[in-house]
């Protein structure tokens, strides 16, 4: 991460598991670690073994004891799920995935999801929320507006991350309301070529992660690349959000792409603000930590589809200086691998993955999107029923199909 610019990383609603994290502070929390890493509790495991006990916020604030050094949780944030991953085609959409009924599948049930997001509203919270299809930002938006009713809080940020799929008339609500969004805009980039062709068809596949009516309605958007599922280099966000530029070379929904200064403020001060950390980082000012990134070119000069091959020289992180070493080839993200690295399948990869199998590891890892990690299996929340569909297997699954797609590209 250093390499591609990043001073501060947060890392929201990851696995929890105290040795992970453990092993995680050995690495990145050292006074020689070039980047302050933060994390943000995955409130759907603690509610699935704490919200019947009454314990769900107690052993949340817990997690502020679990970082160290540079690594640390954010306090009073929590990240909530959804539906189900982009790469999964399985995003809760209003309208069909073509050529069937299909409308997605929720991680966290609406039944589920309400009373916990109303818990941590009430402890005062900022919930982030993994949302990828226009149904989601409905279920989030309900339960904002009820809370906002019940209990109203002036910036409780509620935050909708990956922003798959939206409808044009939710960026209205979305504004009203008070949240912010957090895209990745590196769906479109991967997935808007294929998707026209199968699943949701060319208007919708185009219309992935649509930042153009949020731009406009003034709601603050931050990039994240969510590693791996992205490449995790904010130059590359930037000019997947400046170009919206597909495999195929083409622009998908150009109503969308943001100006280099409005994604520069996304993985910058917007994205800082997502954080409640706009006062310490994001910008240069006085006062601030002297937290910024030294680039070989000027983002502002070089032509757009130029902005994710800026070299980076180096960062500066609270004040201390870490150059990039010069003996170190960056492998940078590009959009296909190169053509003599491809060795084309004897079946479709989708076709000999294991999906079961793939879905089961995910599961007895603890996968957040799954399970609990002290669960052998999905299991019944307080509130509901927790999804027996695995982010880790679907996730997993898409990536051999996305494999696959770039084997014929």
């Amino acid at each position: 991460m250093h390499r591609a610019g990043v001073t501060v990383a947060a890392e929201p609603g990851g696995v929890l598991s105290r040795p992970l994290q453990d092993a995680t502070n050995t690495v990145f929390s050292g006074p020689d670690a070039p980047l302050r890493t933060y994390f943000i509790a995955d409130g759907k495991s603690l509610a699935a073994m704490h919200f019947q006990r009454g314990t769900m916020i107690e052993e949340t604030e817990k997690l502020l004891d679990w970082g160290k050094g540079k690594t640390a949780f954010m306090p009073k944030q929590v990240k909530l799920f959804a539906d189900v991953a982009v790469y999964s085609l399985a995003m809760q959409m209003s309208e069909p995935y073509v050529g069937g009924d299909f409308h997605g599948e929720w991680i966290m049930q609406p039944d589920n999801f309400n009373p916990v997001f109303d818990a941590y509203w009430a402890a005062g919270y900022q919930i982030h929320v993994h949302q990828t299809g226009d149904l989601a930002v409905d279920m989030i938006l309900d339960a904002v507006e009820r809370n906002m009713r019940r209990m109203p809080r002036a910036d409780h940020r509620t935050t909708l991350v990956h922003f798959g799929y939206a409808r044009e008339d939710q960026a209205d609500r979305i504004a009203e309301l008070g949240c912010i969004v957090s895209g990745n805009p590196y769906y479109v980039t991967a997935l808007s070529d294929r998707y026209s062709e199968l699943g949701l068809g060319q208007e919708r596949a185009d219309d992935i992660v649509p930042l153009g009516p949020i731009k406009a309605n003034g709601t603050p958007i931050s990039f994240h690349s969510d590693v791996p599922m992205a490449p995790g280099e904010p130059l590359f966000l930037v000019w997947a959000g400046v170009n919206r530029t597909t495999v195929s070379g083409r622009v998908a929904g150009p109503e969308h792409r943001l100006s280099v200064e409005d994604a520069l403020r996304a993985v910058t001060i917007d994205a800082a603000q997502s954080l409640r950390l706009e006062a310490e980082i994001g910008s240069i000012a006085p006062g601030k930590f002297a937290n910024f990134t030294i680039l070989e070119e000027d983002p502002f000069e070089v032509e757009p589809d130029k902005i994710k091959d800026i070299g980076i020289w180096g960062t500066v992180l609270e004040g201390d200086i870490f150059p990039v070493s010069d003996d170190f080839d960056l492998d940078r993200a590009s959009l296909t691998p190169p053509r003599h690295t491809i060795s084309p399948p004897a079946k479709p990869q989708y076709a000999l993955a294991d999906a079961s199998g793939i879905a089961q590891k995910g599961t007895l890892a603890g996968c957040s999107c799954c399970t609990s990690p002290v669960s052998r299996s999905c299991m019944s929340s307080a509130a509901g029923q927790v999804s027996v569909i695995s982010c880790c297997g679907t996730n997993a699954l898409g990536w051999a199909v996305v494999s696959e797609w770039a084997s014929k590209s």
